[in-house]
């Protein structure tokens, strides 16, 4: 209980300063139609359900709020089972035909695993064609040797809006695998503020990871 109540402590500092010296900045934030930067909320839910060989099957959750440029997220077994995380981030975003996205953010994770987890999340987009990729690297305060970095990067071309497909890689600690690096591949479908996601890593193996999203933006 005090790892975890140390952690919190220093999320909310990381916060308090992030907000300090960004609230001294330039924000940088999209325009709407009348000209004048967008102040209204916007949501997603996202569930993911791991389908892992030889392993019995989970849900990971995952929330987001966003306002100009402030970022919230909530997690649960995502960092490690039955773990928590929350973060907060600040949202950057430049170009038109181009557009290059990245939000650095701050967590404190508790649960099986607590620590501080700086993180990230970047895109870089060109018509129908997006590279991206999420990652954090959490620093256990119970136990240093089981600090580790997570990444899931991911190649995704949408031929038309409702349909997307590509190539996905993740590191992950969530579960164990005969590897460190997964990889694979993902069809998807969209219909409105609805997305649903089928990602399969090693698909050669006999025994392929399975993922599935569904994520809901309102």
């Amino acid at each position: 209980m005090l790892r975890i109540k140390q952690s919190l402590s220093a999320v909310a500092a990381a916060a308090l300063l992030a907000s300090s010296v960004y609230g001294q900045g330039t924000t940088t934030s999209n325009p709407d139609a009348s000209g004048s930067a967008s102040s209204a909320w916007s949501f997603s839910l996202t569930a993911d359900g791991y389908v892992v060989p030889h392993s019995e099957f989970f849900v990971s959750p995952t929330f987001t709020a966003d306002r100009e440029w402030l970022h919230l997220e909530a997690r649960y077994n995502y960092e490690n089972l039955q773990t928590g995380s929350l973060w907060i981030g600040y949202n950057f975003s430049v170009g038109h035909k181009v557009v290059f996205e990245i939000t650095p953010m701050i967590g404190g994770v508790f649960g099986n695993t607590n620590g501080i987890a700086p993180g990230y999340e970047v895109s870089l987009t060109y018509k129908r064609i997006e590279v991206s990729s999420s990652g954090e690297w959490v620093f256990d305060t119970g136990n240093r040797n089981a600090s580790f970095f997570y990444a899931w990067p991911q190649l995704t071309y949408s031929p038309v809006d409702w349909f997307h497909v590509g190539f996905v890689a993740q590191r992950t600690k969530v579960y164990h695998t005969n590897f460190d690096t997964q990889r694979g591949f993902f069809v998807g479908f969209s219909r409105k503020k609805a997305e649903f996601t089928t990602y399969i890593f090693y698909p050669i193996d006999s025994h392929p990871t399975l993922v599935v999203e569904l994520r809901w933006n309102f």
